[in-house]
């Protein structure tokens, strides 16, 4: 990154917009708008892609210059990214890998997923001047103001990338707390930032870089072999238990790491970016009444209320579908819901039901 970081700070509206908003309407201001510069629009985040970045077999930074209501975010947060798929606007959640920049650029960095939707598209199709619409960025895992102690930052896969920005964070500060990163990969040529990552590490005493194959065979000095473990950590991290960890990955290496960590160090932070395994415990159908549609559908118990309504062509907004960014919350009047990745039941109505980590157990009104 050849950028400094800066503060990144929310934008006011304008005072003549403030004035004028009574007496235009958006869609209207944001069709015209558009036709002279595709950036413009009453209130809506958007941004252009400048720039397409590889950084592994199968991942690639895109940059994005959004415009004026964009309103900042932290490193280590998350945003949901807007774009046109066969015709219709299909919204996923990314982690910005860089922090905030001088020139204001904005860094998703996507790995490609077999069968996804939208980020193969994103890989392999977006051409340089295309516009996304960008959601609030939200996350919880990031840096304090003044960071103290050591730190152990854990990333398994594409859950490298909001760690990443924080590592460049301290880097731009001058690596001011030690920290080491293991960063797991089933192969060499998956590892995204490798390069610069391994620079960093010889120009700071304070990082130490730790990369760790599950696929193939160690060959260097800072790679390992093995999942993630108790004797695989000892050996890789000196003083664990002085360590405050942040770790990012799949569901099931995020449990794990939890269940190794969480009562031995410091302080145990994680996000995961799939949701883990989780056995159906519910069986049948039952009846889902839309309370503003008044549709009254048949949905499988057990199965996220999100997957169930798009089965049936039904495709409320949507972002992270872990819980995370809210994006899919709606009020819940009447019915039982299981939380799915704890298994618990909730009976009480509920004015943010996230729609994604939630399944029907009972008969459900839901305000959509």
């Amino acid at each position: 990154m050849n950028a400094r970081v800066r503060p990144s700070r929310p934008r006011r509206p304008a005072g003549v917009r403030r004035w004028l908003k009574p007496f235009v309407a958006p869609d209207v201001f944001d069709f015209w708008a558009s036709r002279v510069n595709r950036l413009w629009s009453w209130e809506r985040p958007l941004a252009q892609l400048v720039e397409r970045r590889p950084e592994s077999r199968d991942a690639v930074t895109l940059l994005l210059r959004p415009n004026r209501h964009w309103s900042g975010f932290k490193p280590g947060q998350h945003l949901n990214l807007g774009i046109e798929v066969d015709g219709a606007r299909v919204t996923r959640s990314y982690s910005l890998s860089q922090p905030p920049r001088e020139d204001g650029l904005l860094a998703v960095t996507v790995k490609a997923m077999p069968g996804g939707k939208v980020s193969p598209r994103l890989f392999d199709t977006v051409e340089v001047g295309d516009i996304f619409e960008l959601g609030p960025a939200f996350g919880d895992m990031t840096l304090p103001r003044a960071p103290r102690g050591a730190w152990l930052f854990l990333a398994a896969g594409s859950g490298i990338t909001p760690l990443m920005a924080m590592v460049r964070a301290l880097a731009a500060d001058g690596m001011p707390v030690p920290l080491t990163l293991v960063y797991w990969s089933r192969h060499r040529d998956e590892f995204c930032f490798v390069e610069e990552l391994r620079a960093l590490a010889a120009r700071h005493p304070a990082f130490q870089l730790r990369l760790v194959l599950t696929g193939e065979a160690a060959a260097d000095a800072d790679e390992s072999e093995g999942r993630i473990s108790d004797a695989l950590l000892s050996g890789l991290v000196d003083g664990l238990g002085e360590r405050q960890v942040m770790a990012c990955g799949p569901g099931g290496f995020v449990e794990a790491a939890q269940a190794l960590l969480a009562n031995r160090v410091q302080g145990f932070q994680a996000e995961a970016f799939t949701l883990p395994a989780a056995p159906v415990v519910d069986e049948g159908e039952v009846a889902l009444t839309l309370s503003r549609s008044g549709r009254t559908l048949m949905v499988s118990r057990g199965q996220p209320i999100l997957a169930a309504l798009e089965a049936q062509g039904i495709k409320p907004a949507s972002g992270c579908r872990m819980g995370l960014c809210n994006t899919c919350a709606c009020g819940q009047s009447s019915g039982s819901v299981r939380h799915l990745p704890s298994g618990a039941l909730v009976h009480e109505p509920s004015q943010a039901l996230k729609l994604c980590i939630h399944g029907a157990a009972t008969d459900l009104s839901i305000d959509l």
